[in-house]
């Protein structure tokens, strides 16, 4: 019954952002299109899918609805490519959706793909067609051919499904795989940040002889086992990315040296694989073992949760060689160590450390291993903190609001106030359009900047096409500092209104410059930064809060020559290949485009706009412990001692955090100061309950008489 509860909070949450969002975009989108937006981005965040295109095109005929496709994400290399098809539904209450209607949708998608893998139907499609770049991908680059050995078919839905769905098949030679993924898959994501694997090693016939160590090892359980190349490899095939995705690195085909050696033992020596290599590092939630007949020891027959943290490239460079070249890996083992990790808290953490240490076969960097880099936490502070000034003709100052973690501002909005008037004060201080998460604040910035390293450019628009994943690891390598500062941030939020104006005059079909807005923008932009020697007042645009129309009709004559100049001189018109590659911001960057600089000459820098800029970075702390100890205090003695109660039935919430809550309540009683660590554990503390519990609305509903500060 609880269960339920949440799973119709979530929904209603969900069902309120779609509509918030609706309303800060511009014209041309849809409520279907943000609901798959919005769960692309979750699949995205838990390793399940990448370099995502949100794109919508419906072929209807005389028979009806041909074809339909809501977004695709085609991986770098080729090997797997993921089609989405959406079912939206607006109602209040969640809607149970029929075998029929997924079976129906499912099979628009397949056809979509049989059509496309034909190279003479992307004739029939217009050139503005929001698909017309897959489909020419699709049925012109002779990559697709050798690469792609998975095509998942995934039906999304805000609905209810409790039906079968075919697991896969055959279409056009491709092994298509099919899913469903429903509002219960959505909030089990929501709610445990990925969906574990499972793998029943009994069921599948092949139960894996191991040897665990005999003491007992303080939060973990380790073992060794000789796991078959061919299971290795349909695991591989099955799970796809999902298998590595607690680990650091991708795969990188055959073209290093380490690769090359692997291939070339999989081909000539098969028998001498277990020898020559150190095998794969693996993590696990649980694991189930069996008796071997007997008396011969024990076999893993049951793994929960299992990730490869180290021997992704054994294990891709297995199944490639399998696939692409069709070596006999009957004789191929491959030696497993499997860590069972017993703190759920610290899974995260033990995992990146055992991917750093085990990491023997390839150098990586360390910078690579934390998704919570102080330099992020810092970010989200001083996005907190440092109000924008208001726009010419309003009176308020509003937030740029940084989500380093999903979620963060629906939750700050529930932590905020649930009444009308404190969730419009928080709507009117932190506009949802100035909200933005990592994989934006990577595209605003690589947009307008290049980055050499070693003399090998490593940031310039051709990252940022190639998709969000690959442009934040780029970002986050190369170009985002170790302390970012208040001027930091200030030229992040001018750089995002370059950006997002941008996208606005370019527009959504069918009033659009064209339908490559994903690679005309940032190339514009890049080009407009290059030519002006990335001397834009930033300074200024931050002040300013907006472009003047001088600078919007210059970018918009300018996006218009650039998206006509890719488009005629892609190769065979493949202009979303050509646009992710070097090339192609070469020439875009040598071209003379008329554009006349004149028109946006105040916002050029001279040397001495940035004379009363000051980093302003050491009050940065005593303005976030101003801002977190406002939210407790307005809670008032009485809430705090109804949070400890809700914490002590709780077990997800920590004893530490429990008496925090304890000590708050009774010093705000008392009238005693807090510490700074109190606020701090305290702001977390809220921060947990407003992912777990609808317990901070029923506060702030019960205390909706109070008055409003707006």
């Amino acid at each position: 019954m609880l269960e339920n509860k949440e799973l119709l909070r979530f929904y209603t949450d969900l069902q309120e952002d779609i509509k918030s969002a609706l309303l800060a975009e511009e014209d041309g989108t849809n409520p279907e299109q943000i609901f798959t937006e919005i769960a692309l981005n979750m699949l995205a965040d838990a390793g399940e899918t990448e370099n995502l295109r949100v794109c919508y095109d419906e072929k209807i005929s005389k028979r009806g609805i041909e074809h339909k496709i809501n977004a695709y994400s085609l991986y770098e290399n080729y090997e797997t490519l993921d089609l989405f098809i959406t079912m939206y539904n607006s109602d209040s209450a969640i809607k149970s959706i029929s075998k029929p209607d997924v079976d129906k949708s499912l099979a628009r998608l397949s056809k979509f793909f049989q059509n496309s893998i034909n190279k003479s139907y992307v004739n029939e499609i217009e050139e503005s067609s929001e698909i017309f770049d897959l489909a020419n991908t699709l049925g012109n680059v002779p990559e697709i051919k050798e690469n792609l050995v998975r095509v998942n078919a995934v039906f999304l839905t805000n609905g209810e499904y409790k039906g079968d769905v075919k697991k896969t098949e055959k279409i056009a030679g491709y092994r298509f795989y099919y899913r469903v993924v429903d509002i219960n898959y959505l909030f089990n994501l929501s709610e445990k940040s990925r969906i574990p694997i499972e793998i029943d090693f009994l069921k599948m016939g092949i139960p894996l002889p191991c040897i665990s160590s005999n003491v007992e090892l303080e939060g973990y359980q380790t073992y060794l086992a000789i796991i078959p190349g061919s299971v290795l490899a349909y695991i591989y095939e099955l799970y796809g990315l999902r298998l590595l995705e607690q680990n650091v690195r991708s795969f990188l085909q055959f073209s290093g040296k380490i690769n090359r050696g692997i291939r070339n033992t999989i081909l000539k020596e098969p028998h001498m694989f277990l020898a020559f290599n150190n095998g794969i590092a693996t993590t696990a939630e649980e694991v189930r073992l069996i008796d071997l007949p007997g008396g011969n020891g024990k076999a893993i027959s049951f793994v929960k949760d299992l990730q490869i943290v180290n021997g992704g490239q054994t294990t891709a460079a297995i199944y490639h060689s399998w696939k692409k070249y069709k070596a006999d890996i009957t004789n191929i083992y491959v030696q497993m160590k499997l860590t069972i990790i017993k703190n759920s808290d610290h899974f995260s953490e033990t995992v990146a450390r055992i991917a750093e240490y085990a990491n023997t076969q390839n150098k990586i960097s360390i910078s690579d291993l934390s998704s919570n880099k102080e330099s992020l936490v810092k970010l989200e502070h001083l996005s907190r903190t440092v109000w924008a000034p208001p726009k010419v003709g309003e009176s308020h100052q509003t937030r740029w609001f940084f989500e380093r973690a999903r979620g963060q501002y629906r939750n700050e909005r529930i932590r905020q106030g649930f009444t009308p008037a404190r969730r419009k004060a928080f709507d009117l201080k932190n506009p949802r359009n100035q909200m933005f998460t990592k994989e934006l604040l990577a595209k605003y910035v690589n947009s307008l900047g290049e980055v050499y390293k070693n003399k090998k450019l490593v940031i310039g628009p051709h990252i940022v096409v190639r998709g969000s994943q690959k442009n934040y690891s780029q970002f986050m390598l190369y170009n985002f500092p170790e302390n970012p500062d208040a001027i930091y941030f200030q030229d992040v939020v001018a750089k995002a209104i370059i950006f997002k104006t941008a996208e606005k005059v370019y527009g959504i079909k069918p009033n659009s410059i064209g339908d490559m807005r994903y690679i005309t923008v940032p190339y514009s932009i890049a080009w407009l930064g290059n030519k002006t020697d990335f001397k834009l007042n930033l300074y200024y645009i931050w002040k300013s809060q907006e472009l003047s129309n001088e600078f919007k009709n210059l970018l918009h004559n300018l996006m218009v020559q650039v998206d006509e100049f890719i488009r005629k001189n892609a190769p065979r018109s493949l202009y979303g290949e050509w646009a992710k590659k070097e090339e192609c911001w070469t020439a875009v960057k040598n071209q003379p485009f008329n554009i006349k600089l004149e028109s946006i000459k105040k916002y050029l820098k001279t040397n001495s706009d940035d004379s009363d800029r000051t980093p302003d970075g050491q009050e940065t702390d005593t303005r976030i412990i101003q801002e977190k100890l406002r939210e407790i205090k307005a809670l008032g003695a009485d809430n705090w001692k109804t949070i400890y109660l809700w914490c002590k039935q709780n077990e997800s919430i920590s004893l530490f955090l429990t008496d925090i809550a304890h000590n708050i309540g009774r010093k705000l009683r008392d009238s005693i100061t807090l510490s700074s660590k109190e606020i701090l554990a305290g702001s977390m503390l809220l921060e947990q309950i407003a992912q777990k519990s609808s317990i901070l609305q029923k506060i702030y509903k019960e205390n909706s008489s109070e008055s409003e500060d707006i």
